[in-house]
């Protein structure tokens, strides 16, 4: 495989989307419901999750909505590009929920339920959303998680570490893909708030470990944060390919909480 090959294969395995688009009708064709009970916003996301959140919003495509996440190693990026997007919203001292709210205030005139301003990782905006939820009495038997793509799948296996029973439906904030022209890697198409390539590609090399069930992984056999996942051959090779040349992002200690 080339690169860029190697790179969209990472992108398709940790992006997963379950829906070809958000929409009631894709909804209830795939799930047979209407619409799902809850819709989450997690603030690890570039961006266009935020728009992809006034989409679910405008297409009533849950009951509830709410935005997660408080403080960590994705937040210096997306507090400093909502405020270069929208220069009204003053994003200093905001935690993630707190920014990605704002954002669907002042572009979409849009509010999410409930925001949950806590959390510094993938696992505690599991356990938090949930504790929210539960503190709130939102009844919750079917759930659309939004987080950014090179995450998604990690999102998706911790909400089915702590409530299986819970059908998720996962749609990570964007498809990209990469092209290579001259030796130079580029997006094939624009989506706004993106990583720059070696940030993106450190991150989806960042979560094969993570979601590889072994002791060193986030899995059963290992730390016990996630699920188990099966992690194809294609995609380990990919990795190995890559990872040869490219840093591979490890866990911030600033944001651990042994979840």
């Amino acid at each position: 495989m080339t690169r860029a090959e190697c790179i969209n294969t990472l992108a398709a395995f940790c992006g997963v989307r379950d829906l070809p688009e958000l929409t009631p009708e894709a909804l209830r064709e795939k799930y047979q419901i209407p619409r799902a009970d809850v819709m989450v916003l997690f603030g690890g996301s570039i961006l266009c999750g935020g728009d992809l959140l006034a989409q679910g919003m405008r297409n009533g495509i849950a009951g509830k909505y709410i935005i997660v996440g408080g403080y960590g190693h994705t937040t210096p990026d997306l507090l400093e590009k909502i405020h270069r997007f929208c220069p009204d919203i003053d994003t200093r001292n905001m935690q993630e929920a707190e920014a990605f709210q704002s954002y669907l205030e002042h572009r979409y005139g849009l509010r999410a339920d409930a925001l949950e301003t806590e959390s510094t990782n993938c696992g505690n905006n599991i356990t938090n959303l949930l504790d929210l939820m539960d503190s709130r009495g939102i009844s919750c038997q079917s759930i659309i998680l939004v987080q950014d793509a090179t995450m998604q799948r990690r999102m998706e296996a911790g909400m089915r570490k702590y409530r299986p029973e819970i059908r998720t439906v996962s749609f990570a904030a964007y498809q990209a893909r990469v092209t290579e022209e001259g030796g130079q890697l580029r997006y094939a198409f624009p989506i706004p708030g993106m990583w720059d390539m070696e940030r993106y590609v450190s991150l989806l090399l960042g979560e094969i470990p993570r979601l590889t069930d072994n002791e060193e992984g986030y899995g059963p056999r290992g730390r016990g944060y996630i699920a188990h996942v099966d992690v194809p051959e294609s995609v380990r090779a990919a990795y190995l390919a890559l990872s040869a040349d490219y840093p591979v992002r490890g866990a911030d200690p600033r944001f651990a909480s042994g979840k």
